[in-house]
């Protein structure tokens, strides 16, 4: 059991384990129905589901995002109504590799919750053991959810914007290398990266579905590990999963949640397209 990531094998010795809370974050952005049909049909005994845009993230304006943060209250009332309080584990798995069980972990952590996992390999590791799956909706009483906001876990766009003229702050990316190199964009009005940011793809965090060793995340980030890091992605939700790797060798760092979705929706933001 790595300080963030626990393994199937442990998942199925604690399923019977009342404190420990399953949910099940598969979501498709071509397909918004998608994983949540997927649950229906077969889901980890005991998970509840979480969709991204209906749990995880808030209306979405003109600038913020396309994934901002939900409104607190709302977020705490769907976490008292799948049974998460300070006594539970929740353990966050996905078909995604990690991206939607991040931002969930992410979450967690950021309203003071420290018993948060994700499930190393998500639901297709699940499967290859032939673990136990089920249609069965869980049953859970409702409990109280007390929130510790951790302020410091997000950075608003300001800071960004003095990160980009600060060589003691390092912005990363975690888009794969043709949206940070600007040479494609599918959704955002914008093709490029945040003036002075890195790229560390967040895919790269992962080998053949399961997590790298930490020796492996050490070597990955090392340059990053003495300055203040800013992860931002396309919408707030893949770079969860380098804030996590980040935290796992021991380095905190912020979430900017707009992110390029954000970034790219004010005119006067400049954009940059060359490996820095």
């Amino acid at each position: 059991m790595m300080k963030n990531i626990v393994s199937v094998d442990w998942l199925y010795e604690n399923l019977e384990n009342e404190n420990v809370i399953p949910v099940d974050c598969r979501f498709y952005l071509d397909n918004k129905d998608q994983g949540q049909e997927e649950y229906h049909d077969a889901h980890i005994p005991g998970a509840h589901y979480a969709d991204l845009e209906k749990h995880l993230s808030g209306t979405v304006h003109e600038h913020g995002g396309r994934h901002p943060l939900p409104e607190l209250n709302q977020f705490v009332n769907f976490l008292e109504s799948i049974g998460v309080d300070e006594t539970k584990t929740v353990v966050a798995y996905d078909a995604q590799n990690t991206a939607m069980a991040a931002r969930l972990w992410w979450m967690l952590k950021y309203l003071g919750h420290e018993k948060a996992y994700v499930l190393d390999g998500g639901f297709q590791a699940w499967e290859k053991k032939n673990y136990p799956l089920t249609e069965k909706l869980p049953e859970t009483e409702k409990t109280t959810f007390n929130p510790d906001i951790q302020y410091d876990m997000v950075a608003d766009l300001n800071e960004v914007k003095d990160a980009t003229e600060n060589d003691d702050i390092v912005l990363v990316d975690a888009r794969d290398e043709a949206r940070y190199l600007g040479k494609t964009e599918p959704i955002d009005p914008k093709a490029g990266h945040i003036p002075s940011a890195l790229n560390r793809f967040f895919m790269e965090n992962i080998e053949q579905g399961q997590w790298v060793s930490s020796s492996q995340l050490k070597e990955r980030f090392e340059e990053l590990t003495d300055k203040p890091v800013i992860n931002y992605c396309g919408s707030g939700v893949t770079a969860c999963v380098n804030v996590l790797a980040l935290d796992e060798i021991g380095k905190k760092s912020k979430l900017y949640i707009g992110s390029w979705s954000d970034w790219s929706s004010y005119d006067e933001n400049q954009v940059e397209t060359e490996r820095k």
